[in-house]
């Protein structure tokens, strides 16, 4: 299912917001091949022969963000019961893009010169006229593998993201421009001040953004609503560990599925899990089970390590306590330095490598004050010196 042919606006299967309310596009059977034909995140249609590099991506908005395609219902699957998700294949397209900006991580730091660039794929790697001497070897997986939320979750994360955002923390608000489906999430739409964005991952699942959701691994996804409301999109063909400057190789493709109900699965109160062969992780083991965490905690309740943050004192200290974000900032800043100073590339390309090959890792969490995070980059990318 799914046209890339025509825009997001003019197919059926696309989405870009999540409710409860979205009308199954399809039904497919646990066990039967489902495959999803979905475009890039934002709906491109790009030439790498018209141009490789520019100033800003090549359109304005971030109201179609992400172009999903789906729901699919399966069938005989009831709300608590556990969605078990294998991927098979991931075909994908010809042109990808990345964008490095203000809107990654700590981009009022490293994003300040905006750049998009465009790459060239096959089925085994990526180049850029933007980044010569560069090839991103293909590790395609999708950012978005989500099922939609039920009506109690989707009012439990109004109210904390509309918590957060009243506050001043980061966010998007509902935004019903080229909201799709149209007719419940558009401007005049009937749900217009329900549909999520689908920008934050949340406990169904979606943008989770985790490389390792690859080719023969298998995703648990919870079943908030019967027939639990299987959407994919958001393809990428190359990320590194945090997607560090906002995009991956941004790609549309072809994704096929297999699934399975599961009556009586694991706990996801917390997030996904996922399982899958060793050899994704690049770790020394037979095989891997992980699990998923977002930054969610019961109303009232201050983690022990923030409670020093209540007060003034923050701006005097040069050491801060058990402080992961800081640290990942300064282990970027230091690989973006290596990068530059090492290859000749600018700031603004660095910053690009790393969002697509660099992973940034946790060292450990218990050598307080200073915990550590160490920043990985894959040298055999560099097939000839940057000039």
């Amino acid at each position: 299912m799914g046209d890339r042919s025509v825009p997001c606006a003019e197919d059926s299967a696309c989405i870009n917001r999540l409710h409860p309310d979205i009308p199954m596009v399809a039904t497919a059977d646990p066990g039967e091949r489902i495959v999803f034909v979905s475009r890039d995140a934002f709906d491109l249609t790009l030439d790498p022969d018209e141009f490789s590099s520019a100033p800003a991506i090549p359109r304005e908005g971030t109201g179609i963000v992400h172009a999903l395609t789906g729901p699919v219902s399966i069938r005989g699957a009831k709300a608590g019961d556990v969605l078990a998700v294998k991927i098979e294949s991931l075909e994908p397209a010809e042109v990808g893009w990345t964008e490095a900006g203000a809107f990654g991580f700590a981009g009022e730091q490293f994003g300040r010169d905006k750049r998009f660039i465009v790459w060239r794929i096959n089925k085994d790697y990526a180049v850029s006229d933007a980044l010569p001497g560069v090839r991103i070897p293909n590790a395609s997986f999708p950012g978005v593998i989500t099922t939609l939320p039920s009506e109690r979750l989707l009012a439990d994360i109004l109210r904390r993201e509309r918590e957060l955002l009243e506050i001043g923390g980061a966010g998007l608000d509902l935004d019903p421009n080229e909201a799709q489906p149209s007719l419940l999430c558009g401007s005049e739409g009937t749900k217009a001040a329900e549909c999520l964005r689908t920008i934050p991952p949340r406990e169904h699942g979606g943008n989770m953004d985790i490389r390792y959701m690859t080719t023969g691994t298998t995703i648990y996804l919870p079943c908030y609503i019967d027939g639990c409301g299987l959407a994919v999109g958001d393809f990428h063909y190359a990320q590194g560990d945090g997607e560090v400057s906002g995009t991956a190789i941004e790609m549309g493709g072809t994704l096929t599925v297999t699934t399975r109900v599961v009556k009586e699965g694991p706990d996801l109160s917390h997030g996904p899990h996922y399982e899958g062969a060793a050899s994704v992780l690049g770790i020394p083991s037979e095989r891997f089970y992980a699990v998923t965490g977002f930054p969610l905690k019961e109303p009232g309740s201050i983690p022990a390590n923030m409670a020093y943050l209540d007060s003034d004192r923050i701006a005097g200290l040069s050491n801060l306590s058990a402080d992961l974000h800081l640290a990942a900032r300064n282990a970027l800043a230091a690989m973006i330095d290596y990068i530059v100073s090492e290859y000749g590339y600018d700031r603004a390309q660095a910053y690009i490598i790393a969002s697509v090959v660099v992973d940034m890792r946790i060292g450990q969490l218990v050598d307080v004050p200073n915990v550590g995070v160490t920043a990985v980059l894959p040298l055999d990318i560099f097939v000839e010196r940057g000039k």
